[in-house]
């Protein structure tokens, strides 16, 4: 763990010690589970729990992702830039003297570090061996045949098997780009000086998420991206609000750009740009990719169990089984949608199927997410395009963010709430929520799907006022309104007329 700070030496002493000692294999394992990321210590501490023998194999940190390099950071880096943006812009509500504020970029990772390593007794070696049971095993697997797993020369037997190994980032083929040497979510969170300018390759979330929090701090950023907007799969108005957003904010774009080379030059790095606006030399102090991710499936041998994969990861059916009956496959290395809290979803679904044969389906899952720049875009189930395209007819009822007064006094009314209704009903078929806590805020409309409650029963529900949240009310409202048909109008009208005689 980069810097050796005493955080992360209690970082790294959670999740991969030094004197681990791998145990002795059992003769056979109900389930072993091949990654210690989400998914896997899912699979991993749920099996435990109900009774089962486990064996949890890990060849980094356990945590994965999220935990190391991924959620947990980023996030206590966004909370951190957030922070000194808000300090920062606060004259507007009569807050004086902000001039000359500065922020200690070295300490602010620090802190992110600090919390690191606190939040990772969760997922600690001792903690799934003392306290849960668990048989953990550091180092590379492989499998050695369709019912067992090698590590490190010990065999494990298996009934069942859940491959969890998760994913990591891609790196786009630029001549120069590895020569040049480049940062990703991997390497970015061990910085502790800021780099007075930054390239960000790729407009997706990792990008869009990092490249504003660095700005913030106070880098001079641009982002870069063959496409000609930013976070290509949302909402195009939500896209749009975010890129009036982050250009307010001095971050450069260079969208519908290709990166044809790029030299270093003793510490500068030079980006060769090329796109319908001509060709431009772009001179940066650090370049991070955020250019999407690959799974982790080289050296895991899996011809030898029969599974079948290819270059998006391991093939599963709706039940998350794979070509080998025994072994099923959780997050990343299986998942088109590369989340945390997809992740444990999987991984539960796999606990069912695998040791309890359940029938449950992945495909079933209705999945929100979440970009967490300022404001957060979130997002359940469909959107409008999505569902023309299926056939459905489509009713699209939006709320902006200005019309409610919470917002309004918090000065954070640039967002908005929408949601997309099967036309003539209150059946709500997806969802879009701008504002600074969306990823809060999604989740109301996506009970109400999983429920098969319309958004009638949200209209029904007493929100407090005020808060932020009376968006989602104020939709239903405005549902509600649309159902005053011109007709059913003329008739109120003539009943209240009567009933006053």
């Amino acid at each position: 763990m980069k810097p050796d700070t005493e955080a992360n030496r209690t970082l790294a002493e959670n999740v991969h010690p030094g004197e681990w000692t791998n145990p002795v294999p059992a003769p056979r394992y109900n389930l072993v589970v091949i990654g210690g990321g989400t998914a896997g210590l899912v699979c991993a501490a749920g099996a435990a729990g109900l009774g089962a023998k486990v064996a949890l194999v890990e060849r980094g940190d356990l945590g994965g992702d999220c935990l190391n390099v991924g959620c947990v950071p980023s996030k206590g880096i966004i909370r951190a830039s957030r922070a000194f943006h808000d300090a920062r812009t606060s004259g507007r509500f009569g807050v004086s003297g902000t001039e000359g504020l500065a922020v200690d970029f070295g300490q602010a990772m620090e802190r992110m570090r600090r919390l690191r390593a606190g939040i990772s007794g969760h997922d600690s070696a001792r903690r799934f061996r003392d306290q849960l049971g668990v048989d953990v095993f550091f180092g590379s697997a492989c499998f050695a045949g369709p019912d067992r797993i090698e590590v490190g020369g010990a065999v494990l037997p298996f009934f069942r098997a859940a491959l969890c190994a998760g994913g990591r980032a891609a790196a786009p083929p630029v001549p120069g780009l590895a020569e040049a040497g480049y940062l990703t979510n991997e390497t970015v969170f061990s910085l502790t000086e800021l780099p007075a300018r930054l390239a960000v390759i790729g407009a997706g979330p990792i990008g869009c998420e990092l490249a504003q929090a660095f700005a913030r701090f106070g880098s001079r950023v641009t982002v870069i991206d063959r496409g000609d907007r930013l976070l290509h799969r949302e909402d195009l108005d939500a896209a749009e609000l975010l890129r009036a957003v982050v250009e307010g904010e001095g971050i450069g774009l260079r969208l519908g750009r290709k990166i044809d080379a790029v030299t270093r030059h003793g510490a500068e790095r030079r980006l060769r740009l090329s796109g319908a606006q001509g060709t431009e030399e772009l001179s940066v102090d650090a370049i991070l990719v955020g250019a999407g991710r690959v799974p982790n499936i080289e050296g895991l041998e899996l011809e030898r169990a029969g599974i079948e994969f290819d270059r998006d990861g391991v093939k599963v059916n709706e039940n998350l089984r794979t070509s080998n009956p025994r072994v099923f496959a959780a997050g990343d290395i299986c998942s088109g949608y590369k989340f945390t809290h997809l992740a444990d979803a999987q991984a539960r679904i796999v606990i069912a199927n695998a040791l309890f044969f359940g029938r449950k389906k992945h495909t079933a899952l209705t999945v929100p997410w979440c970009t967490y720049t300022d404001p957060e875009i979130a997002h359940v189930g469909m959107y409008e395009k999505e569902a023309r395209e299926r056939g459905l007819e489509v009713t699209t009822l939006t709320v902006p963010l200005s019309e409610v007064d919470r917002a309004v006094l918090d000065g954070e009314e640039s967002g908005f709430a929408r949601v997309h209704l099967v036309k003539g009903s209150d059946r709500i078929l997806g969802a879009t929520v701008v504002a600074r806590h969306a990823g809060e805020m999604i989740s109301e409309l996506t009970l109400a799907m999983v429920a098969g409650k319309g958004l009638g029963t949200i209209g029904n529900t007493i929100h407090p006022y005020p808060t932020q949240a009376e968006a989602i009310k104020k939709l239903a409202d405005l549902y509600n309104r649309s159902r005053l048909t011109p007709r059913l109008k003329r008739l109120l009208t003539w009943w209240m007329g009567f009933s006053r005689q």
